[in-house]
């Protein structure tokens, strides 16, 4: 397939000329009349987005607004109190993040705070974790540490990283109910390693959550350096322009304004009702004809800036937990340019036509002037020299693409990335009949992962009272589970692994092989 010409280039390019983006579906093979009746399709997807910025019930679990564009245009809030609050918000994460940085909020034993440790999960770092790679620089004010999981090697491998700065260690929980497991056991690892270093955990510790949750009322008696409110408003893929992502970037240095205001000057020029003119409504309209809206393709991110590595992973969660539901759904996957070529990239060509791809691009090469590696050709020609030949191999052999382009990797671009995308999926959701804003998924998963918390407890009970080895159904009928034998038999596989578990007395080998047995 040659080249599309000149003319379909131009006609299906989008710009944002206040950002400097530029939005390239030339080589998506739309079928003729699918564009021009962009308009009519759009339309209900249009107004369903302007009802929810106008504060209408989007959630019908918790029975709760969806409000994330107020973060950056509080004005926009349909109730003074909530402007007030987001501003007053703003207004506080800057004024800690000053103290923080002008040793005016000082750690237990005196200096300033050097480093930073984020614990969080989910929406809760991935949005932090984005920011902190995408912006850090080595004159950042704080370096960014994260805890984003319940794996004790990981915790350890963080903890020991930070074990000799530990007493000018600025840690900030985030957890909107203050109750999730994995964030809370990140922080009683954290408050163990503080205790252990002699050093008081609540002097260097900082709660971002709902307002009266687990955590909220832990923080406050025991009088935390701060909290910062999370509003049941705000969905957790969706918080990055709140505390959630605007205090840790404060804290590194990153310029929260500047995040703001992109992400503000995105949402303006997505709120136009013009399918064609609308960068989101473009994009999700290239999403829609290439999975047949029915989530029939993936979506490979392929940024070409090391910077945005882990943008496909934070889209990963925003397009598969909004829209992975009755059905439906569109799975993400990437990494980054020119890496993949050497990698994927090959199935991607020659392999199962199962994607389509987005490429990123980024004009910007670097702060300074490059170096030539070739006579007049530097580094940077060559990346972009890899993303245009690599869209072209794709299109050649039938794979489409959609090429964003973007003028750098500032703070400003990257909340303008944020917005794109958070319209995006929002209007692609109302095309395919999907609720963007709940998960019932999620906490189906949660519910099972208790269910097993609460038989390993019995079966810990039943080994306690065990005469010897027992079969693990045996001993799942012991704890009054016998129709979850090989539930009970990975659960005490695991128990029997690691010392110190309360099954010292049936431990080794031949315990995890007499799990097996039929007695």
């Amino acid at each position: 397939m040659s080249e599309p010409s000149w003319q379909r280039y131009q006609e299906r390019l989008c710009v944002v000329e206040s950002l400097g983006f530029t939005l390239d579906t030339s080589r998506m093979n739309f079928p003729d009349g699918f564009l021009p009746g962009a308009a009519a399709r759009m339309a209900p997807a249009f107004a369903a987005m302007a009802a929810l910025e106008k504060g209408a019930v989007a959630n019908p679990d918790e029975k709760r607004q969806v409000g994330h564009y107020w973060l950056r245009a509080p004005e926009l809030a349909p109730e003074a109190a909530t402007r007030q609050a987001i501003q007053k918000t703003q207004a506080d994460i800057v004024a800690f993040a000053a103290a923080v940085h002008s040793g005016q909020a000082q750690p237990e034993r005196g200096g300033t705070f050097r480093e930073l440790l984020v614990i969080g999960i989910g929406g809760s770092a991935l949005g932090p974790q984005l920011a902190a790679e995408a912006l850090g620089t080595a004159a950042d004010a704080l370096k960014v540490h994260f805890i984003d999981n319940t794996d004790p090697d990981g915790i350890d491998r963080t903890l020991m990283r930070l074990a000799p700065q530990l007493g000018q260690t600025l840690t900030v929980v985030i957890s909107k109910s203050g109750g999730t497991k994995e964030t809370r056991n990140g922080m009683l690892e954290a408050m163990a390693a503080y205790r252990a270093a002699g050093l008081s955990f609540a002097r260097h510790a900082v709660a971002v959550t709902g307002e009266g949750s687990e955590l909220d009322r832990r923080a406050s008696a025991e009088r935390w350096l701060a909290r910062f409110p999370m509003w049941d408003w705000v969905g957790g893929r969706t918080s990055q322009t709140s505390a959630v992502g605007l205090l840790p970037a404060a804290l590194q240095g990153i310029d929260i304004a500047a995040l703001l205001e992109g992400a503000r000057t995105m949402d303006v020029a997505t709120r136009v009702p013009n399918a064609l003119g609308n960068p989101a409504a473009l994009l999700a309209l290239a999403w829609f004809h290439a999975t047949g809206g029915k989530g029939a393709k993936d979506m490979v991110i392929l940024p070409y800036k090391d910077r945005l590595l882990l943008l496909s992973k934070y889209l990963q969660q925003l397009v598969m937990e909004s829209l992975g539901k009755a059905g439906q759904g569109i799975a993400v996957y990437g990494n980054k340019g020119s890496t993949d070529q050497h990698a994927y990239v090959q199935q991607l060509r020659e392999g199962v036509p199962n994607f389509f791809a987005t490429f990123i691009e980024v004009l910007k090469d670097r702060a300074g002037p490059s170096l030539d590696v070739e006579p007049g050709i530097t580094s940077g020609d060559y990346l972009v020299g890899f993303l245009l030949g690599t869209r072209a191999a794709l299109f050649e052999t039938g794979r489409e693409s959609i090429t964003l382009t973007v003028p750098d990797v500032s703070a400003r671009t990257l909340g303008a990335l944020i917005a794109l995308y958070e319209r995006a999926v929002g209007l692609y959701a109302s095309l395919i009949g999907v609720n963007a804003y709940h998960q019932p998924g999620v906490e189906a998963g949660k519910k099972a992962a208790d269910r097993v918390i609460a038989l390993e407890q019995a079966l810990v009970r039943a080994l306690a009272a065990a005469p010897g080895p027992l079969s693990a159904p045996a001993l799942a009928e012991r704890a009054g589970a016998s129709a979850e034998g090989e539930t009970a038999f990975k659960i005490l596989e695991h128990l029997a692994a690691n010392p110190g578990r309360g099954v010292a007395r049936h431990a080794g080998a031949s315990y995890v092989q007499a799990l097996f047995s039929k007695a």
